[in-house]
């Protein structure tokens, strides 16, 4: 079996069968990857009326188990944006009445963002559906096959300095 990768690896040897590249498999493989779970993910939100990064900001309010709800700068470090990129994205969350700005309790100048209890319920019934979809996607692959993948990308993403700030 082969795929649109080794279609490009193909012609490339016939181009310069002396150019060696692998690397460029790997990317290649990786970028579709992404853009084939991006339209995986978006099928899936849509009959919700969210966008995967909408839920992504959701879930990490959800997991924080903190009902004071987290600062923008704590979302900021959890999804990889920057201070205007996590406004807009509390702006749109906010007008959808799935989260809200509240004062914090120990330092008022700060800034918490909390879910709503609509926001809150529509995390805790989406997750399990959202598994069982990333079950579906999984299917065609092995689980000892996946979990080592796991730990190659780990071990990528640990190498390209993304690890855990705590």
């Amino acid at each position: 079996m082969s795929d649109a990768v080794d279609r490009m690896v193909a012609a490339w040897g016939q181009v310069d069968p002396d150019l060696d590249i692998w690397p460029t498999q790997v990317f290649e493989r990786l970028k579709r990857l992404g853009r084939l779970l991006d339209r995986e993910m978006k099928d899936f939100f849509a009959p919700y009326g969210l966008e995967s990064w909408e839920f992504e900001v959701l879930a990490t309010l959800r997991r924080s188990g903190d009902t004071d709800g987290l600062t923008a700068g704590a979302l900021i470090k959890a999804a990889l944006v920057t201070s205007g990129a996590i406004t807009h994205r509390i702006d749109r969350l906010a007008a959808k009445g799935l989260v809200r700005r509240a004062a914090d309790p120990a330092d008022r100048r700060t800034i918490r963002i909390q879910l709503t209890d609509e926001g809150r319920e529509l995390v805790d019934t989406l997750m399990p559906a959202r598994i069982a979809d990333q079950i579906r996607i999984l299917g065609g692959v092995d689980r000892p096959d996946l979990d080592r993948l796991n730990g190659l990308l780990r071990g990528l993403l640990e190498s390209l300095g993304d690890t855990d700030p705590d």
